[in-house]
Order: structure tokens, then sequence, then C-alpha cells
């Protein structure tokens, strides 16, 4: 019988070594994480679930990513992992950054929310994982502007709330200019009328006819400003409104800016600190007597 295409039996058993020496691969992989887990080494823990980012920032060597991927064996069940690694992690995000707050909305999964007072924002969510802050980019958009505005005097809806009270300021002249108005009108009535009743030569009809048309337009301009004057409560009634919610947003914005003062002294050592959070954490995990170092 014709073996050609078959592999040799040396072939076979060399396959059979590096199939049964990958299934050891994995199994050693899966024990050691594990034992991680039960001996609660979240420092172990997180060396395995991301050996190249681990090595390259807490060891300090780049070793060539695992060629097999063995994190990947575990990619299904992140949630629980992020549960487990949750506990030690917010712990020390309470100390470090005492102001956020942490709501776990399904497992492994959890948002981020600035302070503890009324009306408090959520700013993102926290990935547990890779050990980083997701924020909500509007929200801290608007922190930066407001440590930004800080140094003008301002806060962050100064300008819309002046712009707002002006439109208001406007309104009001409307409202209380009604008599003048009114008075206005009745003398361009009257002019129009005798517009209407001239006789003109032809050569003057041109400019009789654009004195009446300035008349109108003049009429026309009265008539708006009534209209705006009737809805100019409603109008107040709903700037007064909108300025009290940008004033309760500056009212927010300022009670987070104080609290990163008092924790950070400013915007800049918060940001840089955010930046380098994976490596701060894992590094205050070594020697820990609640957590044991790599061997």
């Amino acid at each position: 019988m014709d073996n050609q295409g078959q592999t040799s039996e040396a072939e076979q058993n060399q396959l059979d070594v590096q199939l049964n020496g990958a299934i050891t691969e994995k199994i050693d992989y899966l024990t050691s994480l594990q034992k991680a887990i039960q001996e609660k080494h979240d420092l172990k823990v997180y060396e395995l679930i991301d050996a190249p980012r681990f090595n390259k920032l807490i060891k300090k060597t780049n070793l060539k990513p695992n060629a097999t991927a063995l994190e990947t064996l575990v990619d299904d069940l992140h949630a629980q992992i992020s549960h487990y690694l949750s506990h030690h992690l917010i712990d020390y995000l309470g100390k470090t950054y005492p102001f956020f707050y942490y709501d776990e909305v399904s497992l492994g999964q959890f948002k981020i929310y600035f302070g503890n007072w009324w009306d408090r924002r959520q700013f993102g969510s926290l990935d547990v994982i890779n050990i980083a802050f997701n924020f909500n980019e509007d929200e801290f958009a608007k922190l930066r502007t407001g440590f930004e505005l800080e140094a003008e005097g301002k806060r962050y809806n100064s300008d819309k709330i002046a712009e707002i009270s002006s439109q208001s300021t406007e309104l009001q002249k409307l409202m209380t200019q009604q008599g003048e108005r009114d008075q206005r009108k009745e003398l361009l009535r009257s002019q129009l009328k005798e517009n209407g009743q001239k006789s003109t030569l032809p050569w003057d009809s041109g400019k009789v006819k654009e004195e009446r048309q300035v008349i109108i337009d003049q009429l026309s301009e009265l008539a708006d400003q009534d209209e705006a004057a009737l809805e100019a409560n409603n109008t107040i009634k709903d700037n007064d409104d909108l300025i009290l919610s940008l004033s309760k947003e500056d009212t927010i914005i300022n009670y987070e800016m104080q609290s990163i003062k008092k924790t950070f002294e400013d915007f800049s050592r918060f940001n840089q600190r955010n930046q380098s959070l994976y490596t701060d954490y894992l590094n205050s995990l070594v020697g820990e007597a609640r957590v044991k170092t790599d061997d």
C-alpha cells in the first residue's frame, strides 16, 4: 500500500510531543492563574492576563509576546476576573481619588460618579482589567475648561449666563417701552395717511413711494417688537430657569474642581496621575502584606 502523503512514525511522535507541550502550557497557565486567585495574589493575576504590558511597564523588560496568546484562554472570564480584582483596586482608588465613587452595574462593570453631593455627575467607567478610567469625554472637557476659565475669573457657564441675562434685560425693556411704541405707531400711521393723500407730479412719485416704504418698514419693526413683548414674560421665565440650571452646573463643576485641588493641587497633576494609574497601582502591590511579590 502506498503511504505517500502520510507522516512517518518519527514525525508523528514529534507532533504528539508538540501537542502535549501546547496542552501542558495551557494547563500550566490556567493552573497558575487559579493559584494566584486562590492566594489573592493580585499582582500575579495582572501579570498573567497581560504579560507583554506587565513586562514592559512593571518588570521593565521587552519580552516578545507569547506566541500562543495564553491570555485569550480567559477572555470569556473577564467579567468574573474584573469583579475579583475590583475589591483591592477600589480600596486603593478610594485613598488616591477620594472624590470618586463606583457602582457595579453588572458583574465586573463599574460606573464612576464624581462626588456624593446632590446632582453628582456620572463621570465615566472604570476598566478594572486594564486599570484605567474611561471618562465621559463631554464631562471631562467641562472640568478641564472650568480650570482654564478659572484663571480668567470665570466659571464654565459665565459667558452663557451673561448672554442670556442680556437677552432678558432687552426683553424687559420691550415690555416697559410698550407705551412709547404705541405713540410711535400712531405718528407713523398719520404719516402714512398723509403720504397716501399727497398729490405728486410724475417725477416725484418715486420719492413718495420710497417714503411710504420707509414708514411701512418702521411699522413692521414695531409690530415685531410688540409680538416679542407679548412673549417676553414666558421667554424671561424660560431664561431664568436656564440660568438656574447653568448656575447649578457651575456649582457642581466648582465642587469637582475643589476636590481635585484638595487632592492633586491642580488639573495637570490629576491628569498625569490618571495616565500612570496602571504602574502606580501595580507598584503599590509589590511588598504589600496582603499581596505576594512576584516570584
